[in-house]
């Protein structure tokens, strides 16, 4: 961005009808027309300052210069976070909370929830080996609520785990959309928040004993910035938000598979043990395929950034998916390959598909190591203990469609072993 030169303008009256159609291409392809990295337009009825790019994330995830409040549509904060969560918590309240997060996401504790999840992949493998075809998105899914809930201290029989995984996953397909998808999601989120309610009761009442260290221990028994224990209420939900975003894994899990069918080289090195380039596969799926578009904030307080002044009060859109494929940063974002991570060195502000900045003070996704984790595991399962088949089928990825998936969500076939 040019200090003090004039701002693009999306003319018209407002384009939230166009966001909703145009998907991720609403911010990309606007950037694209404007040949900037800013540009204003309006969506639902609101003026919104839209920038892209690593410089713009640093600006963005700045400790204390945004709030999430009142910067995201009241569906999309219904269903991935809700009001009272850490999400929306600015100051020391955020502080307290996301030290909880980050306490509970250690290497340790992620150690255990992958190999929970590894338990679980193994035992749907040798169930598969009896189906004609899964979809690998699908049960993604069930596995990880599975392995997720157990190493959240939660018992949960195999109907539940279906029930919850169901729940969780209409919250995550509904929260970008509108309409009877989003409706249903509502519907359902209420439903699971009456569960976590019961949880946390039970576990304060004494009826149930979770180990010490489980999520549902601590945030049970956590008390916040002020001396006091949290809400029933918002402890169920960060209860949620550490199950749902789990659960939203399974979509990096189809990509990858994805990826290996698309490119068997990387299936092939893999399977090799490479463990470094296994870490460099996994950085490109998420780079690569879409996940989270973008991520609001309103300003704080009046800053100044490159010679133009940020008002208190200020809508920002961030383009994260914008941000992972802008061409400056990654020279060829339109071609997958896992070796532009060999020498990379993230500034922390580059790679944003989970957002950017440093974990603890600002608002980036405590769960995003958990993340990358518990792909790599499933890559390198897949790659090293099933062989499969990939009957025809739609792979197409629909980038209007938000958050989007292979159309087919992934089928392999006439899965076996692997001697």
């Amino acid at each position: 961005m040019r200090p003090n030169s004039p701002i693009p303008a999306d003319g018209g009256f407002d384009h939230t009808l166009a966001l909703l159609s145009e998907g991720y291409r609403f911010l990309t392809g606007r950037f694209e027309r404007f040949g900037a990295d800013i540009f204003t337009t309006r969506l639902m009825l609101r003026k919104a300052l839209c920038v892209r790019g690593e410089d713009a994330a640093r600006m963005f995830y700045q400790p204390g210069r945004f709030t999430r409040r009142h910067a995201l549509p009241p569906t999309t904060m219904a269903l991935l976070q809700d009001v009272g969560s850490v999400m929306a918590l600015d100051g020391e309240a955020h502080r307290k909370r996301k030290a909880m997060f980050m306490s509970l996401l250690g290497p340790l504790e992620r150690q255990r929830l992958v190999g929970l999840a590894v338990a679980q992949w193994r035992a749907r493998f040798a169930h598969w080996a009896s189906l004609p075809s899964v979809v690998v998105h699908q049960e993604a899914e069930l596995v990880l609520c599975r392995a997720v809930c157990q190493w959240a201290g939660i018992p949960v029989s195999a109907d539940e785990a279906r029930e919850r995984t169901a729940e969780l996953s209409a919250m995550i397909d509904g929260a970008a959309s509108s309409g009877p998808r989003t409706w249903k999601a509502l519907m359902l989120r209420h439903r699971t928040e009456r569960w976590a309610r019961a949880l946390i009761d039970a576990v304060r009442a004494g009826q149930a004993q979770p180990p010490f260290d489980s999520a549902l221990n601590v945030i049970a028994r956590h008390r916040d910035a002020d001396g006091r224990p949290i809400d029933r209420k918002h402890a169920a939900v960060e209860l949620i938000n550490f199950l749902r975003p789990t659960v939203a894994v399974a979509r990096y899990i189809a990509f990858a598979v994805l990826a290996m069918h698309e490119h068997p080289a990387c299936r092939e090195r893999i399977a090799a043990g490479d463990d470094a380039w296994l870490t460099m596969f996994a950085q490109e799926v998420r780079r690569y395929y879409p996940f989270l578009p973008a991520i609001g904030g309103r300003a704080l307080h009046d800053f100044d950034w490159h010679g133009l002044h940020i008002a208190k009060g200020t809508w920002v859109l961030l383009d994260l998916y914008g941000t992972d494929m802008h061409p400056a940063i990654w020279g060829d974002p339109g071609v997958f390959r896992p070796e532009r991570f060999e020498r990379h060195e993230s500034s922390g502000f580059d790679l944003v598909p989970q957002g950017g900045g440093d974990h603890y003070a600002g608002h980036r996704c405590p769960g995003e190591a958990a993340t990358v984790d518990l792909l790599k595991s499933a890559a390198k399962l897949f790659a090293t203990e099933i062989v499969y088949e990939v009957p025809p089928q739609d792979l197409t990825i629909d980038l209007g469609r938000i958050p989007t998936l292979p159309a087919s969500g992934m089928v392999i076939g006439k899965v076996r072993p692997r001697a």
